[in-house]
């Protein structure tokens, strides 16, 4: 699933690429994925793109002052081409096209889901706060006002473990499964650890990990070409999506825990105190 790193890098892109340029025509293949009707996504058609942003895991490309505001959920994808096929696209393939955006010099993007549980969301509104999402929005950790104090006061009286805190859009926007579980191995906390817990120095240590680990990220995906992006993630993470493989600081084994539609990784000797922790039916340290 992209990120906040990931989509921070595709507005980028975008804006590079794309601002300037008018939208010749959008074709939509999946009517699922259109969220909104007013206004329809033919409005877009003769406006010029004007910029592109990111609102946590939204992308936001500004059309003239028509939003085009795009979720890529799990398996979502943009793919830049500097031309435009020139027959008419199809639905289906390996990665199904849901929405393909052609410019005025035959450049554009398509907006791919590959899988069967579809979650691409796509938006067209005058005002990107009038997502429901993105009105639900946390505070953005890259942003100024996300101190250790804030993140504190996010901490205090939560009952619930700091991986799903983390993971909560509603409280902190961005993270999602994969850097939750890079900042918490930064952070040397356990992914189970009750977040009202959290001593001053935790709250500390846990807010160095979520800026520098983010930070690190987008400085790494900044100025890639958007077919790149994912590969730089991967080859960026540490414990993440690398169970079995030798913790990077320590030398210990990676671990996982799998859930039903999901899993985490983290390094028991990093984060646990070198127990395991216990599987989704226990939830809890073995001892």
């Amino acid at each position: 699933m992209p990120e906040l790193p990931e989509v921070e890098a595709l507005a980028g892109f975008l804006r590079e690429r794309a601002t300037g340029h008018a939208v010749a025509r959008v074709d939509v293949l999946a009517i699922s994925a259109l969220k909104t009707y007013d206004p329809p996504v033919t409005a877009l058609g003769g406006l010029t793109v004007t910029g592109a942003a990111r609102h946590g895991k939204f992308l936001d490309v500004d059309v003239d002052g028509l939003h085009l505001v795009v979720h890529l959920a799990r398996a979502g994808w943009l793919r830049w081409r500097e031309e435009m096929p020139q027959r008419p696209a199809k639905p289906g393939g390996r990665n199904p096209l849901a929405l393909r955006v052609h410019l005025d010099d035959g450049s554009g993007f398509d907006l791919t889901e590959a899988g069967t549980r579809k979650g691409l969301a796509v938006h067209v509104v005058r005002d990107p706060a009038d997502v429901p999402g993105i009105a639900a929005l946390g505070p953005d950790p890259l942003a100024p006002e996300f101190t250790p104090e804030a993140l504190a006061a996010i901490v205090a009286g939560r009952r619930t473990r700091i991986k799903g805190l983390l993971r909560d859009q509603k409280v902190v926007a961005g993270i999602g499964n994969a850097y939750s579980d890079e900042v918490l191995h930064a952070a040397r906390m356990s992914p189970f650890k009750i977040a009202s817990s959290l001593a001053g120095e935790d709250v500390a240590a846990l807010h160095a990990a979520i800026v520098g680990t983010l930070r690190d990220a987008v400085a790494r995906s900044a100025g890639l070409e958007a077919q790149d992006l994912k590969g730089e993630k991967r080859t960026g993470l540490r414990v993440h999506g690398r169970t079995g493989e030798k913790c990077p600081v320590c030398g210990d084994t990676v671990r996982e825990v799998a859930f039903a539609d999901s899993s985490l990784q983290y390094c028991p000797s990093c984060q646990t105190g070198g127990a395991p922790l216990a599987d989704r039916r226990m939830s809890r340290l073995l001892k």
